[in-house]
């Protein structure tokens, strides 16, 4: 995971943020501000400071916030003045929206506050749908509204250009005040906001939710949010059956608010069309005796806290039934409670005023199991000065126990005392009598003055400050003991010396202060504070430290809305030295750097010495054991190879064996019975050339290929009883397969990565002869093992640099491990492995054929498709019936709705076509007799791996650029595309900082899906309109470039990857064509026209050698054609870039390969060849002959499309 913060405010109002990689607490910008409450997201934090703003914190990126702002100008023809802005009475404005209701001139555009700023000037859009229109941007059509087109035709009598300026919001990492209502007052002072509502249909993205109440108990809503502009629009408000006095807002579509009487209220109809929901429901107090005065709400959790500080969770809550079934009572006394992401808690205790965290949340067990005090220091310095006016900041709307004398007195502190007030109050202060009010400390709270009268004012007993570990509330811990003592006494401040007053007059503040108890004994020396409304900030007061050395931070209020902590995550907020004794850290502190480098050092020499001694003493005797045989059997089941085929059981055995030389080998055996007579088959480890798991919900299943079980595309199939015994085979087996070839350690920098459908990473360490003519090694003798984790795709160069992204658009960077997964603890490296998770998206469709009696219903014809299927229609897939991909897989959102389908959507989700299957489109016309929807459920995955996340942009594509392993590039060229389409390019990767350190927005008009940069810095890109564009100029004195230039696509294609080699470039279209770009050179870099090279191809990459390698779609096997197979282009040379033929490697199932980290060239052979033996000519095939027959095409061949199932292949697509 990317490293999240956890928001909090300390009770004089100053804003801190704890990283999760982080061990300490960071004073956020802006110091001067003082905050009450905030609501944190992972993109910002929304807060209530003391002058009744709200205000705004937007993450720096280095992805800007841009919006692009658009008007149409349009003009018809006539025959005088040819066209010209003289429109028809009843035509759309000369200058309009797309729709040509609105009038929209340049001049009317308006920067929505004072944290925006235009980019550019207005300039003219001249691209429609990825091709280029003439000069000036026109497009025409035959009247408003209608097709248009770039052409002009003789019918062409009207046309219309876009109008394009982006404006970029230039406040980040600052707060932000948010604009006035139409230039007025807020609707009300607000006493609590709550932000969430970011997962309700995950569409569109960026949306949030901002929730807030007023001090008259009103509730508003924020319209607006989402990521083009942060800020929203406009308060709105939201009728309530009573006075609120505190709101919580979930990530989905959970909204609980607290009124004054103690009840709770839900908030229920919430949904995409519909945000701000449509009725309240109320809920009970969880006790009968005393009332609700904070709650907290998750994806399917509620926490609440009672006027007593009891906290309790509520049971039964998820998107259908937001209510919940009933209340359990929980552990623990707090202030307030937070939920943040993952369903994790956070909490105040009433006890310390420290932060906690809720330990044991998982989706499984959603309550948790103890609290545990997060104990960090701070890394400000400690203030030396108070200020008077903090208090009466905290004092405002906010502190329901501060008494001031007038109101004057809370508006301005120094308007209020008087000089005579000021040289009494230090005329009567002694030294003795200031030692003896050393502890006495005001109590203030952040709630409004509403905390006054519905707090019970009770005395607990809790902790004086003294020096001590952070507590950890236990679960079994005994109930504290009560006691109802509680003294309140008026006192006056006093400068710190005599000194300061001469200097400085210090502001004064009249407060009703509640006095510390002395210190207690051992055996009872806890102190609390009196309750208010949510929090209670006790503080000392004065010229004096706001705290001591050894004491905590007194806490108001947490926000973990943007903090992502599961059950995995790996914490370093609790071995910090908050409490510890000086002479503890004086001692830890002792043992410098250098000291512990040379103990290290002088360990490791006298190991060595040992290891080499003991060697020499005995190297003359003999081995106890020359050859030694090892056997693993166990129980499994084998997919037949003979039809008809089915699962039955055999015996598995791997009978290993080493020689006097120490190298390791063994075999497969599989006994099975055939017609009541006994039969094995075996395989050599050795020739073993891929372990590949078979992930389903029924089985676990794995498969072993070899380099005739390659080419047949019929691999060994096997199920295991349980997927830890299919882990601890593919561990044992691969150990062994590795054992047997000599490979250890982590893949070497030139190594082949590739990636399945299924997110499993494979890696090949290249032969020499790889690329050897004319006699190049084949692909299905290349030796593939697993590396742990789970990726989307990965990709490489030679100097060892290596990015992979996840199926939730995650970036990852190898650590330089190998192993993790189901190899951790064998074969695996002890380091550099780390917890790795990934979030896909499983999908389903509803099928509906429209009827003249009920119109669209689930009844369909007979020849129909299911009306619960796959996207092929072939497979029934109901809701309840779809499993997660594998047992390790697990359900984290309930099915919606998803309307990002290819092809828009209407606002159901529909999609309409004539009928199944056809080409959808999200609108509904006369012909349409069908329709479709697709609903979306995300699953998660949790495992390991050599990689490290890159926060915390979420990236589509990304490229490294390819060299030679002998390169002395200082800093590598690393581009990526967000998933959001912003093209980015990675600072500071090198060779010792793989991660890089920031990312620089290189301007696009459109957003882009595909990059590649090529040996000479060449920069291709596809835009998601399928446009080809080159990026010039760049360079590594100017990695960014300068500007893009469009390529015009293959006719009647759209593009959809791209890859870049030394001198090469391929492409990939929509309709799985691969393109070959003539015509570059040097000069001319763009080059000139496409080539077609072959069809069924998925994705290609291109290596620094301009090796040729593609993931191809139905190759012909033995059984079946399979889907997802690796191939190899041969021939590639210098003089014939486009090669000859292709090499059929292991498949199906892949999704991904990259060679761009292969620079390895091979030792050319020049050999004689027959005048009757040259190439073949375009279009036919290769003749069946030697080692390699049959499994090669020629230049043009096309791969085989033969009409048979496409799910014979082990690891299906």
């Amino acid at each position: 995971m990317p490293s999240s913060l956890l928001w909090a405010v300390d009770v004089y109002g100053r804003v801190y943020t704890l990283s999760t990689a982080g061990q300490c607490w960071e004073l956020c910008k802006d110091a001067h501000l003082e905050f009450k409450r905030l609501t944190s997201v992972q993109q910002c934090c929304w807060g209530i400071a003391g002058d009744h703003q709200v205000y705004l914190y937007v993450h720096s990126s280095d992805v800007p916030i841009r919006y692009q702002e658009e008007t149409y100008e349009n003009q018809r023809w006539n025959p005088v003045d040819r066209f010209c802005e003289k429109l028809l009475p009843s035509d759309r404005w000369q200058w309009s929206d797309v729709t040509g209701l609105k009038h929209q001139p340049l001049d009317s555009f308006r920067l929505p506050s004072e944290h925006w700023e235009w980019e550019a000037d207005w300039y003219v859009d001249e691209n429609i749908d990825g091709e280029p229109t003439e000069k000036g941007g026109w497009t025409y059509a035959i009247d408003f509204p209608a097709t248009y087109t770039k052409d002009k035709k003789w019918n062409s009598c009207v046309r219309r250009r876009r109008w394009i300026r982006y404006r970029r919001y230039k406040s980040r990492d600052t707060w932000a005040k948010i604009p006035s209502q139409d230039d007025g007052p807020l609707p009300d002072p607000f006493s609590d906001i709550s932000a969430g509502g970011w997962e309700i249909t995950d569409e569109p993205r960026g949306r949030l939710s901002l929730w807030a109440v007023s001090l008259q108990g009103k509730m508003w809503y924020r319209e607006g949010i989402h990521h083009h502009n942060p800020e929203g629009s406009m308060w709105t408000e939201v009728t309530t059956p009573g006075e609120v006095v505190q709101i919580s807002c979930g990530p989905s579509d959970l909204v609980w608010a607290v009124l004054w009487e103690g009840q709770l209220l839900v908030r229920e109809g919430i949904s995409r069309e519909n945000p701000k929901g449509s009725s309240w429901v109320v809920v009970d107090s969880p006790s009968t005796e005393v009332g609700a005065i904070h709650v907290a709400v998750g994806i399917n959790v509620v926490w609440a806290v009672t006027k007593d500080r009891k906290v309790w969770f509520r049971r039964g809550v998820n998107s259908h039934n937001p209510c919940g079934t009933g209340w359990i009572g929980m552990v623990g006394e707090m202030v307030m409670v937070n939920v943040g992401l993952n369903d994790q808690v956070w909490g105040i205790s009433c006890e310390d005023r420290a932060v906690y965290i809720r330990q044991g949340v998982t989706s499984s067990e959603l309550s948790g199991k103890t609290w545990r005090a997060i104990a960090v220091a701070r890394d400000d310095d400690r203030s030396r000065s108070g200020s008077a006016n903090s208090l009466a900041s905290a004092g405002c709307f906010f502190s329901g126990e501060v008494r001031v004398q007038s109101q004057s007195s809370v508006m301005n502190d120094a308007e209020s005392s008087s000089e005579t007030e000021r040289s009494q109050a230090a005329q009567s202060t002694s030294p003795t009598h200031a030692d003896a009010m050393k502890r006495r400390i005001p109590k203030v709270t952040s709630d409004s003055f509403i905390s006054e009268l519905v707090s019970d004012k009770e005395r607990k007993p809790g902790r004086d400050g003294r020096d001590g570990p952070t507590p950890s509330i236990q679960e079994d811990g005994a109930p504290q003991e009560q006691a109802s003592a509680d003294q309140e006494t008026s006192v006056e401040l006093f400068p710190q010396s005599s000194g300061q007053q001469g200097a400085r007059d210090p502001k004064w503040s009249n407060v009703d202060l509640e006095e510390a108890q002395p210190p207690l004994p051992a055996a009872a020396s806890d102190t609390t504070e009196t309750s208010s409304l949510s929090s209670v900030a006790t503080y000392n007061l004065g010229m004096e430290e706001q705290y001591g050395v050894d004491e905590h931070p007194l806490w108001a209020w947490v926000s973990g809305g943007g903090c992502a902590v599961d059950s995995h995550t790996h914490l370093n907020w609790f071995s910090a030295s908050t409490g510890v004794s000086s002479s503890v850290q004086s001692m830890s502190l002792s043992i410098t750097p250098a000291q512990t480098a040379a103990w290290r050092k002088q360990i490791f020499e006298q190991l060595s010495e040992r290891s080499k001694r003991e060697m020499e003493n005995f190297k003359h005797y003999e081995q106890a054991i020359e050859q030694s045989v090892w056997v693993k059997k166990g129980n499994m089941q084998w997919w037949r190879d003979w039809k008809p085929n089915k699962w039955i059981d055999v015996r598995f055995a791997l009978e290993q064996f080493s020689g006097s030389d120490g190298n390791r080998d063994g075999i497969l055996f599989i006994y099975y019975t055939f017609n009541d007579e006994k039969k094995y088959l075996h395989a050599f480890i050795n020739e073993i050339t891929v372990l590949v798991p078979v992930l389903n919900d029924t089985k676990h299943t794995f498969a072993i290929y070899t380099p005739e079980r390659t080419k047949q595309r019929w691999p060994i199939r096997l199920t295991a009883a349980t997927e830890q015994e299919m882990h601890d085979w593919l561990a044992l087996l691969n150990l062994s397969c590795c054992d047997s070839r000599g490979i250890h350690g982590a893949p070497c920098k030139q190594a082949i990565w590739s990636t399945t459908c299924k997110g499993d990473i494979y890696v090949c360490e290249p032969a020499p002869n790889l690329e050897a003519v004319p006699y190049p090694l084949p692909c299905d003798q290349m030796f593939w093992r697993q590396i742990g984790g789970h990726l989307r795709l990965v990709e490489s160069n030679s100097l060892g640099i290596v990015w992979g992204i996840g199926y939730d658009h995650t970036a990852w960077v190898y650590t330089g491990g190998y192993g993790g997964g189901f190899s951790q603890g064998l074969g695996s490296s002890t380091d550099n492995i780390h917890t790795q998770t990934d979030v896909k998206s499983i999908y389903i469709y509803e099928n509906q054929r429209w009827n003249p009696v009920t119109g669209y219903s689930s009844r369909g014809l007979p020849t129909d498709r299911y009306m619960w299927s796959d996207v092929s229609g072939l497979q029934e897939c109901t809701k309840a019936s779809t499993k997660p991909p594998s047992p390790q897989w697990t359900w984290v959102s309930d099915w919606c709705i998803d309307y990002n389908t290819s092809g828009g959507t209407d606002r159901e989700g529909w999609q309409y076509a004539a009928d199944f299957p056809a080409t959808y489109h999200g609108y509904k016309t006369m012909k349409d007799f069908v329709r479709r929807r697709r609903w979306a459920r995300k699953c998660k995955i949790t495992t390991t791996g050599p990689w490290l996340e890159v926060p915390p942009i979420a990236l589509w594509d990304l490229t490294i650029l390819p060299c030679s392993s002998q390169s002395s590039v200082e800093e590598v060229s690393l581009w990526g595309i967000s998933n959001k389409g912003d093209v980015l390019c990675r600072i500071g990767v090198t060779q010792q900082s793989p991660a890089g350190t920031s990312w620089l927005h290189v301007g696009t008009d459109q957003p882009f899906k595909s990059i590649s940069i090529g040996g000479g810095y060449q920069v291709w890109a596809i835009a998601r309109d399928g446009s080809t564009f080159y990026r010039g100029s760049v360079s590594a004195q100017n990695p960014a470039g300068d500007c893009w230039y469009h390529i015009p696509s293959p006719p009647r294609q759209k593009l959809k990857q791209v890859s870049v080699g030394r001198t090469s470039v391929y492409v990939v279209d929509e309709n799985s064509n691969l393109w070959y770009r003539q015509g570059l050179t040097p000069s001319y870099p763009q080059g000139s026209s496409w080539e077609h090279i072959s069809n069924n191809v998925r994705r290609v990459s291109v290596g620094p050698l301009d090796q040729v390698w593609i993931i191809a779609d139905k190759v012909q096997g033995s059984h079946s054609l399979s889907c997802g197979t690796v191939c190899h282009r041969v021939g590639v040379q210098p003089m014939e870039p486009k090669g000859q033929s292709w090499d059929y490697g292991i498949g199906g199932g892949w999704e991904h390969i990259t060679i761009r980290g292969n620079s390895q060239e091979a030792p050319r052979i020049v050999m004689p060849v027959p005048a009757e033996n040259t190439l073949e000519k375009k279009g036919r095939v290769a003749e069946e002959g030697g080692e390699g027959g049959g499994r090669t095409a020629s230049i043009s061949s096309v791969l085989c499309i033969k009409e048979e199932e496409l799910n014979g292949n082990a690891v299906s697509c």
